[in-house]
């Protein structure tokens, strides 16, 4: 089954979606950690009362978190999920 264009295709699409993704998520975090490492008295700037942009930025990381993996369910319920499913019924019907 691996070796079928279906399988193939699916494997596509999930990289297609999983590798750029990563890639921007990765380097919008070696950015939060570069402006930590090298520019903290930027991330030190108050934004409102005790609250930096460090601080902002840091609970950014987690909204961009929620937002790649609601991303991913409605990319894999679009996409992946009904690859998946005629190639399930492939291999059932097969046995």
């Amino acid at each position: 089954m691996q070796a079928t264009p279906e399988f193939a295709e699916l494997r596509r699409k999930l990289r297609a979606f999983v590798f750029p993704m990563s890639a921007a998520f990765l380097i919008w975090y070696l950015l939060y950690v570069l402006l930590a490492s090298f520019a903290p008295a930027f991330m030190a700037i108050p934004v409102v009362g005790n609250i930096n942009v460090g601080l902002v930025i840091g609970l950014l990381q987690f909204v961009t978190t929620f937002v790649i993996t609601t991303l991913y369910v409605r990319y894999a319920d679009r996409h992946l999920d009904p690859a998946a499913e005629r190639i399930r019924q492939q291999i059932e019907g097969a046995e």
